[in-house]
């Protein structure tokens, strides 16, 4: 089969003024960024009441689930159904398309385009995010040297530089060297900075600026937070991300329409597209198709507690993606025996699937699961996993619109307008006025299927002080690995009894979350010993190579 990036090249793409007119929108309400893209103003609204369709998956492989092709397959297939349906996604970060993920567009014949465009600068709205973050970084380090009226004590600065890059030489720096203002630094990657997680819950730019105005920068040497409108820059940061606020429209290789706009990560971050790109496409379409990043154990958990309740939005139905081999995987199979006919593997980590099950079980009812289809994939295997999610009571479907674009997941769709017609049952998983220990220990006992939770001395003062500050009501965002619903990577399947640490954990005052940090993971991350970008390449003609 042909490689992604030559599928896409041989796309006869729509120019963009024509995917605007599909969608109803008047053209002074985009700006058009060359022949194939265009930014929507934020405040444009069409008098529809969409149907959402959230797709999530089971822990993810090495191998890829194809979560993001099955969401376009979906928007596609519903468009062959003539429904008007818009597919709704985050915006690729640099990071994994040069280190070990490669791109986000979908793969196949479930494609957004332009790929290229897309997978790297795009419309430059990650860039933008970035400078906001490091503008912010640069006056605190700023109003130090210039006699720091505020009181900030330099070793109580919480806000840190990003980048979009996999770089980790940056995790740990030594700013203001030689000076009265030494301090340690971190690095995130941007896609986990603070403000990438304001710039997708924000509901406006007046939203934007006030929750800019809340992030908390520091304490001072008696302990106070010091927030981002005591250094009087909200106005200035504001004015870095006043076209990224604007959604992103492109295209499918079907030529339907899809915004882009945002991209936290799941694992250290919230990982949902623009509260903005989610409601103005539910005001414009019949169906909403889109995706939370990584298993249900992070993004489904993270788009349901905390996106749904901000943007006072429900999923219609949730969708459940799976692929034999990484049934297999979870099932400690081996790499060169995964296309093998092996049933022990299958049987055994099968049992991920049933973790992901239970955990949007707790949501709602409305639940289908479909299975990614590969060439590999034997009838017997796919009978076997269809009996079993039956057995659960949940619907089954398999697509193959990886290699069938749209029509491969038409019986699919089918059965998603179903359920979406469907009694809306859904549920939060937790109360936003209950104790921030309470809501910790739900999660990890009913999403991360924990039998212990070991808390780090210091993150009981830490939360204590939260409370104090005024910040128990928030909805908790934990950073976890995102392959084990446990917090240890190499426990895979469905680990029983596992034991949840809790390392640490943060206030996102601006964005309104409590980030908690479990086990090992790191918010910057590093470079594979062979990182994709060695197989990345552009002709003298122009021609990209090696971008997946």
């Amino acid at each position: 089969m042909k490689t992604d990036i030559e599928i896409s090249n041989e796309c006869k793409m729509l120019t963009i003024d024509k995917i605007i007119r599909k969608l109803g929108i008047k053209e002074e309400n985009a700006d058009m960024y060359g022949k194939y893209k265009a930014k929507i103003k934020y405040d444009t609204r069409g008098n529809k009441i969409g149907k959402l369709i959230l797709v999530t998956s089971i822990n993810p492989t090495p191998y890829g689930e194809g979560k993001t092709t099955m969401s376009i397959g979906i928007n596609d297939a519903l468009n062959k159904l003539n429904y008007t349906s818009l597919v709704a996604l985050r915006e690729p970060s640099l990071g994994p398309v040069f280190g070990i993920k490669g791109g986000a567009t979908g793969g196949g014949y479930s494609q957004v385009v332009p790929m290229e465009d897309i997978n790297l600068h795009f419309t430059g709205d990650i860039h933008a995010i970035t400078a906001c973050n490091n503008l912010l970084c640069a006056a605190i380090d700023n109003h130090l040297y210039q006699g720091n009226k505020l009181n900030i004590d330099p070793n109580k600065i919480t806000f840190r530089r990003c980048l979009d890059i996999n770089d980790r030489a940056l995790r740990n720096v030594l700013v203001n060297e030689n000076t009265e203002f030494q301090r340690e630094e971190k690095f995130d990657i941007s896609v986990a900075s603070e403000i990438m997680a304001i710039f997708c819950l924000a509901t406006s730019l007046e939203d934007l600026k006030e929750k800019l105005s809340r992030i908390i920068i520091g304490y001072t040497y008696d302990n106070k937070p010091v927030y981002v409108s005591d250094l009087k820059i909200t106005g200035a940061l504001a004015l870095l991300l006043k076209d990224a606020i604007n959604p992103n429209l492109v295209q499918t290789l079907e030529n339907n329409p899809a915004f882009i706009h945002g991209g936290p990560f799941a694992n250290i971050a919230h990982g949902c597209n623009s509260i903005i790109a989610t409601k103005m496409a539910l005001s414009l379409a019949d169906y909403v198709v889109t995706e939370a990043g990584f298993g249900s154990d992070l993004g489904a958990e993270k788009f349901l507690d905390i996106k749904c309740r901000l943007a006072n939005i429900k999923p219609n139905c949730i969708v459940i993606n799976s692929t034999i081999r990484s049934l297999k995987h979870n099932g400690y199979c081996p790499k060169e025996e995964l296309a093998n006919n092996n049933f022990d593997y299958l049987k055994k980590g099968i049992e991920n699937l049933k973790a992901h099950i239970d955990n949007m079980k707790l949501y709602t009812n409305n639940i289908i699961v479909c299975l990614n289809k590969f060439y590999t994939d034997t009838d017997e295997e796919i009978t076997y996993v269809k009996n079993y999610v039956e057995n659960l009571n949940v619907e089954f479907e398999i697509s193959e619109s990886f290699a069938k674009g749209g029509e491969g997941a038409v019986n699919l769709a089918k059965k998603i307008v179903n359920i979406c017609n469907n009694e809306l049952d859904f549920k939060f998983l937790y109360d936003l006025n209950e104790p921030i220990l309470d809501k910790i220990n739900k999660i990890c006992k009913n999403i991360y299927h924990a039998k212990n939770i070991i808390y780090n001395d210091d993150v009981y003062n830490k939360i204590n002080e939260f409370e104090k500050m005024g910040c128990s009501n928030y909805p908790i965002c934990i950073a976890k690995t995102q392959y084990s619903i446990s917090d240890d990577s190499k426990k895979l399947g469905y680990p029983k009894d596992n034991t949840i640490t809790i390392k640490d954990v943060r206030v996102a005052n601006g964005a309104g979350f409590i980030i908690v940090y479990t086990g090992n993971i790191l918010t910057m991350p590093g470079l594979s010993k062979t990182p994709a970008y060695e197989n990345i390449d552009i002709s003298n003609e122009g021609i990209i190579t090696g971008l997946f």
